[in-house]
């Protein structure tokens, strides 16, 4: 079942792309907690968008209650906060994946699988938000996996990723659709990222990546057949 376009045609506006997102990584946590020693587990990482409070300025009707009379009474106000020093604008994307613990001394994340949204790939602030994520996995040797299908925005997260964490790496040839494998590893006591990227291609299959899990080894991550359980489940 090859990948198809969850972003144009025929498919934009059928089909919602945040519920395909939600139900691969479903799936992807089903895999993986198949094949993960007892001491792990996968779970979905799924958030369409964080619960954020409205400034209580743009409230204008007062609320009432009533009591056991009937009588209305206005209800508790919340505490007014003073002016904030400094508002800066930021945006919350969404986020889709899957989180890998392991459990024995208390969870502890050790891997990663990032679903990029479009939302991941729009403005400057948000593409730099999601590369600065990524960086902090590799930087606490986490093992990673970023899959961006995302055909409705042109960024590269990959190219972020690498200017961001190694500029003075010569820029890699662009690939508009990726799945890339970061694999923290240590030889000869120099420590390193080892990377696997391959080109997704609309019509064609999806690769297996390895999902690095600290000091356990990796396991492979079978993205065709996972993506075609989800398509099934969504009816795509």
């Amino acid at each position: 079942m090859p990948l198809v376009d969850h972003f144009h045609p025929p498919l934009e506006g059928r089909r919602h792309w945040e519920s395909f997102h939600a139900q691969w990584a479903s799936c992807l946590v089903a895999s993986l907690n198949a094949l993960l020693p007892d001491d792990y587990v996968a779970e979905s990482q799924v958030h369409a968008g964080p619960r954020i409070e409205v400034d209580v300025g743009t409230f204008h009707e007062p609320r009432f209650n009533t009591n056991g009379n009937g009588v209305a009474t206005l209800s508790p106000s919340v505490e007014t906060l003073a002016l904030a020093d400094l508002t800066l604008a930021t945006t919350f994307p969404a986020e889709y994946g899957v989180n890998v613990f392991e459990t024995s001394g208390g969870p502890t994340l050790v891997a990663a699988i990032e679903l990029v949204s479009p939302g991941n790939k729009d403005r400057d602030e948000t593409r730099q938000a999601f590369a600065a994520k990524c960086a902090t996995y590799i930087r606490r040797a986490v093992g990673l996996i970023v899959i961006d299908m995302v055909t409705s925005r042109r960024s590269q997260p990959f190219a972020e990723l690498m200017a961001l964490a190694y500029p003075e790496q010569p820029a890699p040839a662009p690939m508009p659709l990726t799945a890339v494998s970061y694999r923290p590893v240590r030889v000869n006591g120099a420590d390193s990222i080892e990377v696997r990227f391959r080109q997704l291609t609309l019509g064609q299959v999806l690769p297996a990546l390895p999902l690095a899990l600290g000091g356990l080894g990796h396991v492979m991550v079978d993205l065709e057949t996972t993506y075609q359980v989800a398509r099934g489940n969504c009816r795509v």
